[in-house]
């Protein structure tokens, strides 16, 4: 039985995720679930980000999935690995738990002819060290710089990123992140939510720096990922359709997805306990 592709987030930057793998995989089924009532995660401990994440995995697993996209950084780095190696093989070694690290990270290299990358990411995702734990599997001689942005979230989720007073803490930031380095010539935007900022960051970038955003790469590793797993590509579902849900107001969620998503969306209430 075929069921939905699960995208999951702690709150809106997901959609940004899950609108290029609409783009460009628009044939699959998408449920995606906002998880705004407990959001941010950024700043919330490893076992509190795992208990969540958690929670929405199995929340996904009963809608029938069998491919769940965590498209958050922060339960990407704190859950993840957890969920896959001791929870899917008691819940169902059957389904698939995939996050947006280590695809970025394959090609992240790639980015760089300095052989110098810019982490910009939430104080959970920098703390965690994911970043340059998995960069070094894949480039070793990478040089990779981290700076946390923990106003960055909370600019965007309520409406200000565009506003002049936003500029303050894109500026700060990104004079932390150089002041580290001058030779860092890419930077990637490990929060799903920070596109939302890619015009004004980019306003304040030294020429020749690069800005890497996530929803196209986690696009094209999910094609190849079905590509060599035929027998799940199978489990999921193919009549374009789209769902959305939040643990929070579904119309406070249909009003701010819509700036993340591109394009108006309904969205229902849903539990996860």
């Amino acid at each position: 039985m075929s069921a939905p592709i699960g995208v999951f987030d702690s709150g809106y930057g997901g959609l940004t995720i899950l609108k290029e793998l609409k783009k460009q995989l628009p044939q699959y089924d998408y449920i995606y679930l906002g998880d705004n009532a407990r959001a941010p995660y950024g700043s919330r401990s490893f076992e509190t980000v795992y208990q969540y994440t958690l929670e929405a995995v199995n929340w996904f697993f009963k809608q029938g999935c069998s491919l769940v996209i965590i498209a958050c950084n922060t339960a990407s780095a704190k859950a993840l690995r957890n969920i896959q190696q001791l929870d899917l093989p008691h819940l169902d070694p059957s389904k698939r738990v995939l996050g947006v690290i280590r695809p970025t990270t394959e090609v992240l290299g790639h980015f760089s002819t300095n052989q110098q990358i810019g982490i910009m990411g939430t104080l959970g995702t920098v703390q965690s060290g994911s970043y340059p734990i998995e960069i070094a599997k894949f480039f070793p001689e990478l040089q990779v710089f981290q700076q946390a942005c923990p106003m960055w979230a909370p600019l965007i989720e309520n409406g200000e990123h565009d506003k002049p007073g936003a500029d303050y803490f894109v500026k700060q930031y990104l004079n932390a992140l150089f002041s580290q380095s001058k030779g860092i010539d890419a930077i990637l935007l490990a929060c799903t939510h920070y596109p939302l900022l890619e015009a004004k960051i980019k306003s304040f970038l030294p020429s020749g720096v690069s800005l890497v955003t996530q929803g196209d790469i986690v696009a094209k590793s999910l094609a190849k990922y079905l590509e060599n797993h035929p027998e799940l590509a199978q489990k999921c579902s193919q009549h374009g359709h789209l769902s959305f849900y939040t643990t929070d107001n579904a119309d406070t969620f249909e009003k701010q997805g819509s700036l993340f998503f591109g394009q108006k969306i309904e969205a229902k209430h849903t539990d996860l306990a």
